[in-house]
């Protein structure tokens, strides 16, 4: 049994699932708060002590009905967290009080739960669909051929800030024009880029998710007298849209929440929202769109449930290779010095006691380490860092995750791990001794492959609990002098000496089985 909780700007949702036929699963149950946890001015900057009291107290109700199911939770957070500056406060106090971690994922790996959530609640074949989802703090556009994502992106345009910063002063009475065209100007503005940058992706069908688009849904179904009990499917056209616009944006708060199917706890943010998806439809030149009542908290569950869990595998790694084929001058060494890395890994597992999920941060980082070369060969180490910290094509980790890669991928040569370097000593405990001894294995393997010609082709190691010893066994196609490759070896292996407390010495190379 599976959780998602997704903590958003504007709500909180649970949803609790078991596996179900063919790779999905069945919701056994539901919650939903509208905590506001984003909803103070300060350009959502911070987090107000109200809003994380308010957050923390859903997400206890979350856990206990979680929990009383034998549950797991994978908790994540979007913009109002992400973008908070007192976030930590936030995610210590829940993990402290509450026992579950929370994730804060980038505008980008949000886009990528969202398509995940949303292909599998709307059959869209192999048409190529623009996904839009519009949240309290941001909006989310993917494009995607059927279920392969193939550009997202993320803008801070939702329908909270936007009522905060240009609508705020309203109150009870309806918006003034001279602040709805300052909007829409804004909007403008902000919407060129990605409306030319996707729409030449010449999507077919316009798919849309999420509380704001449901509820323009459920008042466009209201207005056609529609008995809609699921919106899943639900198709309005452009005109129903600027009719229902129309009507909102001229209302005061108290007729606002008179209009059928708009839900009344909504009314003071819908003008932003609205608003924001007509700009939306006249930018990409939308006819209609169709709603989806999957979005982030269903992907985060399909990610869970084996197919999705092999699916989520294999893009990780895919984006990684892609960005190492773009940036590494020789990639074909980093996958032989990843594929040497993981066997290390394998060979080692009794004694460095890492779980199986460090083995592919491992993976990813030894692909990924020499990307630096980019920007310049001297101090690549370091540029490999700031590569993978900052790329928005690694979708499918989390930011922390993707913390750890790039800080295994930046002690893969020269300094050691150290607490004088403060992304490494801002880590836990157990995260400084994977990032060191991934780190270890992988500078021992690069080593493996010095002058880049794939002659290792293997490992296998011996290990000697009395005498503390491990010895690694290069393994060779054919008989082949690698005198070079394990000079370099043994040269590079102190780190992974000194972590696991243990002389490592490269043997004699012996032939490959097989």
């Amino acid at each position: 049994m599976h959780a998602a909780i997704d903590i958003g700007t504007n709500s909180f949702h649970l949803v609790v699932a078991r596996g179900g036929t063919e790779g999905g699963f069945e919701v056994v149950t539901t919650e939903k708060d509208m905590v506001r946890l984003g909803s103070q001015g300060e350009g959502m900057r911070r987090l107000s002590p109200d809003g994380i009291e308010r957050g923390v107290k859903a997400l206890t109700r979350m856990v206990e009905v979680a929990h009383s199911l034998g549950a797991d939770i994978r908790a994540v957070a979007t913009s109002a967290v992400r973008e908070a500056e007192n976030r930590a406060e936030f995610v210590e106090r829940v993990e402290r009080e509450l026992g579950i971690s929370v994730e804060v994922v980038s505008g980008t790996e949000e886009a990528r739960l969202i398509h995940h959530g949303v292909v599998h609640a709307i059959p869209v074949g192999d048409q190529r669909c623009l996904i839009v989802d519009i949240g309290g703090g941001s909006t989310e556009f993917i494009v995607g051929d059927g279920p392969t994502l193939i550009e997202p992106r993320s803008l801070r345009l939702g329908a909270i800030r936007l009522t905060t910063e240009y609508l705020g002063e309203m109150g009870e009475e309806a918006p003034t024009m001279e602040a709805r065209l300052a909007l829409r100007a804004h909007l403008r503005g902000a919407l060129d880029g990605v409306s030319r940058d996707l729409g030449r992706l010449q999507p077919e069908l316009a798919i849309g998710s999420s509380g704001t688009i449901s509820t323009v849904a459920e008042i466009i179904a209201a207005e056609r007298r529609d008995d809609v009990r699921n919106l899943n499917g639900f198709t309005f056209t452009a005109a129903e849209l600027k009719a229902a616009t129309q009507r909102v944006v001229t209302s005061t708060l108290a007729e606002r929440k008179a209009i059928k199917g708009l839900d009344e706890r909504r009314a003071d943010i819908i003008v932003g929202g609205i608003v924001l998806l007509d700009e939306i439809f006249a930018a990409f030149g939308l006819e209609e769109m169709t709603v989806s009542e999957y979005a982030l908290r269903e992907g985060v569950l399909f990610d869970r449930f084996p197919a999705g869990a092999e699916h989520l595998r294999d893009l990780r790694r895919s984006n990684a290779l892609r960005l190492a084929r773009q940036l590494d001058p020789d990639s074909g060494h980093a996958v032989t010095a990843a594929n040497l890395a993981t066997t290390l890994f394998d060979e080692t597992a009794a004694i460095h006691g890492l779980e199986p999920s460090a083995r592919e941060l491992l993976e990813v980082a030894g692909l990924l380490h020499n990307v630096g070369m980019f920007i310049s060969h001297s101090g690549h180490h370091k540029h490999s860092y700031y590569v993978i910290r900052n790329s928005e094509r690694l979708t499918g980790f989390t930011e922390h995750e993707v913390e750890l890669v790039a800080l295994i991928a930046r002690y893969h040569r020269r300094s050691l791990p150290t607490q004088k370097h403060r992304p490494f000593a801002a880590l836990s405990a157990d995260d400084q001794y994977l990032v060191s001894v991934c780190a270890g294995l992988l500078r021992v393997a690069i080593g493996l492959d010095r002058r880049h010609r794939g002659l290792v082709v293997s490992v296998a190691t011996e290990y000697s609990e009395k005498r503390k010893k491990l010895t690694v066994l290069p393994r060779v196609a054919k008989t082949t002098d690698l005198a070079v490759e394990i000079a370099a070896a043994t040269e590079r292996s102190a780190l992974l000496a000194g972590v696991l407390e243990a002389d490592v010495v490269v043997g004699s190379p012996v032939a490959a089985a097989g």
